[in-house]
């Protein structure tokens, strides 16, 4: 037997620590990629019932834990899965080392603390869309992706879709000539909200964790739990919201990452005059960025569905030398008879983004995903970005201001959203329109040119102990 020298004795305590402090989930994909992925959903009122859904049809998924601030809604969703575990706190459900992976599905301005905490408590993650409620959240949720080697998928769904790669490689290769404009529209009924008068939380609601990062407020029936969407603490907005999607799929089949400019403008309308509405973000807005020989538009009209002239509308267009695409179709210029679209070479992983998600846990190859949270957070800061310059805009005329754009495709939205509210009955001699500064951005530093007072809202002032740190 060999003597056991102090050398010896480290080496030993060393390999055996590495081992042993192994934790299961990590254990399981390394030595037996056919091992059950042990999967949290952490939200589960709204979108993240679909999560739950979704991930029980996945041969070798098991749902092992649900986490939600509200314990009624926590309770209906746990009845009818057996052994599922419980938790109010996702800090408390991150400490359980039996999850391998969560599935965020919370409000916006939570998704990248539990992101960034997910990761440091190594689970991939699944983050619904937007991945961030600002652009410095987005970034740091890169940051620990890549740092802990986690895998992590974004909630654009559109990502799995082979027509918008389709597109992606028809503009790749000029077949219509050089894109000028890429537009994405969501236009989804968003009308009053009303007001809701301040009252003490239900019992069942656990507030102070759903303020999570934002200031500690009083509790109102329009924020738990849907119409949070509409307040900047909490939500982004329908462009933030809906119009992820959309603009994820705008920058995609372009080709960009973010803007050398931004400009937006819009306003939130009712059409009773006395009637309060408590909402803060707009309900109809235009955002412009400037890519430099490319724009990408986007358009958010909330004031529809009522009037046949004013449906819904939730598409992408994308406006080329030679004619525009809507739909699977290209019409040429002057013509309004659409011919199919070529096909092209091109591929992606289609499928769900669930079962993509699941693919690259067990194969760890984050090359693979559908919608990487590189994709998500691009896609993500541009939305806020348009919002940004929103947020600083100044009352002006309710009339089409004549230095916005000489583009004819962006004129056409201003337009629009401006009949679109008077056709309401919004009285254009008593309204305004909120327009916002020209910003020029730098996408490298991810910071505004020469302006400390738009940066400040690339981030926020986080309420202890709810904080996405500097230093992931």
């Amino acid at each position: 037997m060999k003597k056991l020298t102090r050398r010896r004795f480290l080496l030993t305590s060393a390999t055996t620590l590495a081992f042993t402090s192994l934790a299961p989930r990590s254990w399981s994909q390394v030595v037996g990629a056919n091992e059950d992925i042990r999967i949290a959903v952490i939200g589960v009122n709204g979108r993240g019932a679909s999560h739950i859904n979704e991930f029980k049809k996945i041969k070798g998924v098991r749902i092992v834990a649900l986490c939600d601030v509200d314990l009624k809604v926590l309770d209906g969703r746990a009845k009818n899965l057996a052994g599922v575990k419980k938790y109010q706190d996702f800090r408390k459900l991150l400490e359980d080392k039996e999850i391998d992976a969560v599935s965020i599905a919370t409000t916006n301005h939570s998704h990248s603390l539990i992101t960034v905490s997910a990761c440091q408590a190594e689970k991939d993650v699944y983050v619904e869309k937007p991945c961030s409620h600002n652009v410095f959240e987005g970034r740091k949720c890169v940051e620990a992706a890549r740092k802990y080697k986690r895998i992590v998928q974004h909630g654009t769904q559109k990502r799995g879709s082979a027509s918008f790669n389709q597109l992606a490689t028809i503009v790749k290769n000029e077949r219509y000539g050089k894109l000028l404009v890429a537009k994405g529209y969501c236009c989804k009924p968003r009308w009053s909200i009303g007001f809701k008068p301040v009252k003490d939380p239900p019992p069942n609601l656990d507030f102070d964790i759903w303020l999570g990062p934002a200031p500690k407020q009083p509790y109102h029936e329009n924020l738990v739990h849907y119409n949070w969407h509409w307040f900047w603490d909490f939500g982004n907005g329908d462009i933030g919201n809906q119009g992820v999607h959309e603009m994820d799929v705008a920058r995609w089949v372009s080709g960009v990452t973010l803007p050398k400019s931004v400009i937006s403008l819009g306003g939130r309308y009712v059409n009773e005059p006395d009637y309060k509405d408590q909402g803060q973000t707009p309900n109809q807005m235009v955002a412009v960025y400037d890519f430099g020989g490319l724009l990408i538009l986007f358009e958010v009209r909330g004031l529809v569905g009522k009037d046949p002239k004013w449906q819904p509308k939730v598409a992408n267009e994308f406006y080329f030398e030679q004619g525009v695409i809507r739909g699977n179709k290209f019409y040429p210029k002057n013509s309004n008879e659409g011919e199919p679209l070529p096909k092209v070479d091109g591929s992606v992983n289609e499928g769900g983004v669930f079962s993509n998600f699941i693919d690259c846990v067990r194969s760890r190859k984050q090359e693979n995903l559908n919608a990487d949270i590189l994709q998500g957070h691009l896609s993500s800061a541009l939305c806020h970005l348009g919002n940004i310059s929103y947020r600083l805009a100044n009352e002006k005329r309710f009339e089409k201001p004549s230095d916005f754009s000489d583009n004819e495709v962006v004129g056409e939205s201003i337009m629009m959203a401006l009949e679109n509210t008077k056709a309401i009955g919004v009285d254009p001699q008593k309204a305004t329109l909120w327009i916002g500064p020209k910003l020029f951005f730098n996408p490298e530093k991810e910071k505004f040119i020469n302006n400390p007072i738009a940066d400040k809202l690339l981030t926020r002032e986080y309420r202890v102990p709810f904080i996405v740190p500097e230093k992931v």
